[in-house]
């Protein structure tokens, strides 16, 4: 399977597994590291790697069996969510025209309307039908060629953005957009919901010691195989692959990180990321460089990460402490970084 949600999917995913690699220790697939008794599993999917590591393999279950059911798990939700894929159940939405139910499947339904509460949220700093500006400024499906520092045609078509653009019908599961040209995206979000689909059915067959790695994305339950909480890094932005700048504790929880040096160009010294503010139009630039939200699912941790990360130190930070978010800022100023830590991330740091 090679139809990624997202072309910075591959990059984030390269750079950030580096830095969960060596606590999440995985070697291959459906197979034990001497000692440890875990069993571990790797790939590719959606354009990114993914790894899962089970510390308590239930008896009787077949290894394969299991691998291939997770695969099928990542490939579903590709071929639902995926707007690189002209078959994808959300590209058909895309290409529909206005004022038309498009049914889709009640996994699509469910990922946009967490899609649609976020932006709500957020008073729309998330937002899914950003998809057009994110194609305007080369980081969508199409050809990767940076637009110029204007924005191409992005002041026009912020008039396409607006999560008010899309409603929802639960019987059957439908969508529908009041205007023609609105494009969905959903790849700040689709994978956080692949993670925890795979958590689901880890859950399911009796596991409840595992940790999932999709694109740099984490979720964890229960003990390491050692017995000691599972430990996971938040990579250091800019810093050579591996390095990591906090360890945080994961049980029942999930970890998504959102930063504007993974994808991006640079025009007359200055850089585009290609984290789009749906509200203006633009790559965000205030200063803030990454932003690492822990929450119950990866789906809510996926989305929010982004909403915060556009949202900016100021006011992003503010809505994380009003709503309990827990989150952690990098910022960058004159060449140094300087981090901002909700209560609730402090939590589960690692001391």
């Amino acid at each position: 399977m090679d139809h990624p949600l997202s072309r910075r999917d591959l990059l984030q995913g390269a750079k950030a597994l580096a830095a969960a690699a060596p606590l999440l220790g995985l070697a291959g697939c459906g197979r034990a590291r001497p000692g440890d008794g875990a069993t571990r599993f790797a790939g590719r999917t959606m354009g990114t790697t993914y790894g899962v590591v089970v510390a308590d393999l239930p008896g009787g279950i077949d290894r394969r069996a299991l691998h291939r059911g997770l695969e099928g798990i990542l490939e579903r939700v590709d071929a639902q969510m995926s707007t690189y894929r002209a078959d994808s159940e959300l590209s058909r939405f895309n290409d529909a025209p206005p004022g038309v139910w498009v049914e889709v499947s009640a996994d699509t339904l469910a990922v946009t309307e967490a899609a649609l509460a976020v932006a709500r949220l957020s008073a729309g700093a998330f937002d899914p039908t950003v998809g057009a500006l994110v194609d305007d400024w080369g980081f969508g499906p199409g050809p990767s060629v940076a637009p110029s520092a204007a924005g191409g045609r992005s002041g026009g078509l912020v008039t396409r953005v607006g999560h008010g653009l899309v409603q929802t019908r639960r019987a059957p599961p439908a969508l529908r957009k009041r205007r023609g040209e609105v494009r969905v995206d959903l790849s700040g979000i689709a994978k956080g919901f692949a993670l925890d689909r795979i958590a689901a059915h880890l859950e399911g067959i009796g596991s409840g010691r595992y940790l999932i790695e999709i694109g740099g994305e984490l979720r964890g339950r229960g003990r390491a195989p050692q017995g000691r909480p599972w430990r996971v890094g938040i990579e250091q932005p800019e810093a050579s692959a591996g390095a990591v700048r906090r360890i945080v504790r994961l049980d029942g929880r999930a970890l998504a990180t959102s930063g504007d040096y993974l994808d991006y160009f640079e025009r007359d010294g200055r850089r585009y990321c290609h984290i789009i503010d749906p509200r203006s139009g633009r790559p965000v630039d205030h200063g803030l460089t990454s932003v690492s939200v822990i929450a119950e699912t990866a789906m809510r941790a996926d989305a929010l990460s982004t909403a915060l990360m556009v949202l900016g130190p100021g006011v992003g930070f503010g809505l994380a402490l009003q709503k309990n978010i827990a989150a952690l800022f990098v910022m960058r100023k004159d060449g140094r970084l300087y981090e901002l830590r909700t209560p609730a991330f402090e939590t589960y740091l690692e001391t």
